[in-house]
């Protein structure tokens, strides 16, 4: 079949699904954008060439497709009649669990109902979110120790030392509840209750509760672990290989390359899906971090390495004392000469922070991305005896395994050793990579890496870490991602900036890539007619933060005190919306519902109450309410926009590229801060209208909006609501 005959045939199947769906009728945006992931997809060229030296055509679509326009429907319809048809598969990546929980149990089953030909779907998430049966077992049963032998384990052995210090610390009557907590998760598990994946739990347990318990790669001995038959991590492994349809998250997507966890990206068809979160996502995922302070786990790794080395007989274990002894000594080294370097910076107050966020970390970048030379050597060793101490590591991990395989009837003990070097490998691999990128020198011309270190409290510890990251996420993307994609769309609804795609191009990679087109849908909805955009104008400047603050709040609480029904105000900092709720009159703050006072899950459920019985509510949240809130109707009739929301002023990585920028000539501001500001202000402005009969008015109180050159780029990328302005006060 051509791939002209495979672009009809899966338009075919959009339409008839379309027509199958009763009350359903085709968007004429959402019918050009399924016409878009047919054409894009029939024309890659998937698996291996006849010829080996023939280079394989790609096509990738990037389509902004506007609120209401339809996309989860437009992109997976053709995509998996494009797959079935081909005999391959659809790797469908979101940016959060929540948005693949959405397409596993909500559209792909009323997809799999419509659609002709039959197929199969899986959820594909990260281990961590799935329990580890043994850890489980051995916390609910009080942390004790297995069967005798050398494989005893102390009551806290597989847990780093500043945890079993907290648990230490913990009230008995904390302490008895979390071990009740995690002998009601084995028994859940023990009789299907529950399946072992932490969303499904009635209620999601915080970090410091599921730490423990959670499943890693770097303790797991998989098929040889005595449990492995009822590892729910695996079960679910064994679902994506008969799937047709995967659906991962980017983080999976970018950490599992060059792994068998998910499809061949060369032999798949890929969706990327709110795909304006790739690049950061990329940006955070090649990132490092070291502590550089708290080192005892360095000798406690070597104390179990030599242990289990000996049991195993591993030669290698003959350079652990040597390579942990000179690795703890030059990160020791490295934390005393950051604070001779950097300590002033490190120690002085940062400006504007209150009393109680002293515990905060503070900041100090290396600027121009280049190590002090008095921190070169210590960096230099500790990148050296981490390496060595890693291959020491790998060898007795390599000789555990081959145990393991050996003797069956022992892999419960063998697996408790494996994990007790796995629980603190992670430490050392960190330490490794992150002093490998502090010690990388950029070629010239090229960008270099962001560097920086942190001073922080934690608790009784003063803690030092070195962190760094790469620059441009459109780099790594290129290098690590497009590289492998022959067949590939992204979608969100905010994807052009200023109304350009050339900033998400330039993020993403794909800026000047040959196999890309580009396609904007707009919405279906009468934004004019549906909703008014009140630009209100202080007398303050918004970078007087203080004074601005103060009259902003008044002017929005003087708006507040006109709702009737749901309302979202969004907040650029924590302390703007603390002042607002300090200053909130008496009678509206049983209306007002703040972030964090309660689980999103059930602050969103009260919300939706207060509407339905006709009373007003308000929602008080910052950046991540901004984004993926679906509150249609009454639910949020008057969207409140407190400042216009650039990023923080003190991101390093941020600060580190304008300083390259500006190094070449160029604009950080106008090339880099305005259009991320763009996308993100577009994300915030589309929580106002969902539905075609929505009615809605968005306050934004920032007059930069309205009165700089910038912020009519600003307004070129928000919908065309009609513009009403106004005077503060």
């Amino acid at each position: 079949m051509s791939s002209t005959e495979w672009a009809a045939q899966a338009l075919q199947s959009f339409e008839a699904v379309v027509q199958s769906t009763a009350g359903f009728r085709v968007r004429e945006g959402q019918r050009r954008m399924a016409e878009q992931v047919a054409q894009t997809f029939s024309q890659a060229q998937l698996g291996k060439l006849e010829d080996d030296d023939a280079l394989p055509q790609r096509a990738i679509a990037v389509v902004q497709a506007g609120t209401g326009v339809g996309k989860s429907l437009a992109y997976s319809v053709p995509a998996i009649a494009m797959a079935l048809a081909r005999g391959t598969r659809v790797l469908i990546s979101t940016a959060t669990v929540a948005l693949q929980e959405q397409l596993v149990h909500k559209d792909l089953p009323a997809l799999a109902a419509r659609m002709e030909q039959p197929f199969q779907f899986a959820l594909a998430k990260g281990r961590g979110r799935y329990v580890c049966k043994l850890k489980l077992e051995r916390l609910a049963s009080g942390g004790a120790a297995g069967p005798g032998g050398d494989g005893d384990l102390p009551d806290d052995d597989l847990f780093a030392d500043e945890e079993a210090e907290q648990r230490g610390k913990r009230p008995r009557h904390e302490s008895e509840a979390r071990m009740k907590f995690y002998a009601s998760m084995a028994d859940a598990l023990a009789t299907s209750e529950w399946d072992g994946d932490r969303d499904t739990l009635a209620t999601p347990p915080e970090p410091e509760a599921w730490s423990p318990v959670a499943a890693e790669a770097s303790s797991c001995t998989g098929k040889h672990c005595p449990v492995f038959n009822q590892c729910t991590y695996y079960e679910r492994r064994k679902q994506l290989v008969a799937a047709q349809v995967i659906v991962a998250n980017h983080d999976l997507l970018l950490s599992s390359l060059g792994a068998r966890l998910l499809p061949e990206l060369d032999n798949c068809l890929l969706v990327i899906d709110e795909a304006h979160h790739l690049p950061a996502t990329a940006l955070d995922q090649f990132a490092c971090e070291a502590d550089l302070s708290r080192l005892t786990w360095i000798d406690r790794l070597a104390s179990r390495a030599l242990r289990i080395g000996q049991l195993v007989e591993v030669e290698e274990i003959a350079d652990i004392p040597n390579h942990a002894a000179r690795l703890r000594a030059a990160l020791q080294d490295a934390a005393r000469l950051v604070m001779d370097v950097y300590g002033e910076q490190l120690r002085a107050p940062v400006p504007g922070r209150r009393q109680f966020a002293s515990s905060l970390p503070t900041r100090a970048r290396v600027a121009g991305g280049v190590l002090p030379e008095a921190l070169v050597e210590p960096f230099s060793q500790a990148a050296h005896h981490a390496e060595g101490f890693l291959n020491a590591l790998r060898a007795i991990s390599k000789a555990l395994r081959s145990e393991m395989r050996d003797k069956p009837d022992e892999a419960r003990r063998l697996s408790q050793l494996y994990a007790q070097i796995g629980v603190l490998a992670p430490r050392l691999e960190a330490v490794h990579a992150g002093a490998q990128l502090l010690l990388q020198d950029a070629p010239e011309g090229a960008v270099p890496a962001a560097k920086w270190f942190t001073l922080e409290v934690e608790g009784d510890f003063i803690v030092v870490r070195a962190h760094a990251s790469p620059v441009l996420p459109g780099n790594t993307l290129r290098n690590h991602l497009w590289s492998a994609v022959r067949g590939a769309v992204l979608t969100s609804a905010t994807l052009t900036s200023c109304g350009q795609f050339d900033f998400f191009l330039r993020e993403s990679g794909l800026f000047g890539d040959e196999a890309v087109t580009t396609l904007a849908v707009p919405s279906p909805f009468d934004y004019a007619l549906q909703g008014t955009l009140v630009a209100t104008e202080t007398r303050a400047e918004p970078r007087d933060a203080q004074t601005f603050t103060a009259e902003m709040v008044d002017a929005l609480l003087s708006d507040l005190a006109l709702v009737e029904a749901g309302a979202l105000v969004l907040f650029t900092s924590r302390e703007q919306m603390r002042q607002a709720v300090d200053m909130l009159p008496t009678a509206m703050r049983s209306a007002v519902l703040v972030q964090n006072t309660l689980p999103r899950p059930q602050l969103l459920a009260r919300h939706r109450e207060r509407v339905a019985e006709g009373l007003p509510s308000i929602i008080f949240g910052m950046q991540s309410f901004g984004e993926g809130l679906d509150l249609p109707g009454r639910l949020c009739e008057s969207l409140f926009i407190t400042k216009l929301p650039f990023a923080p002023p003190d991101d390093p990585v941020g600060e580190a590229r304008a300083e390259w920028l500006r190094g070449a000539g160029r604009d950080p501001f106008s090339e880099l801060v305005v259009p991320a500001t763009a996308i993100r202000l577009a994300q915030w402005v589309g929580r106002a209208i969902r539905t075609e009969e929505d009615r809605a008015h968005v306050y934004c109180y920032d007059k930069r909006l309205v009165r700089t050159g910038y912020g009519q780029r600003l307004l070129q990328g928000l919908p065309p609501f009609t513009l009403a302005r106004r005077a503060a006060g």
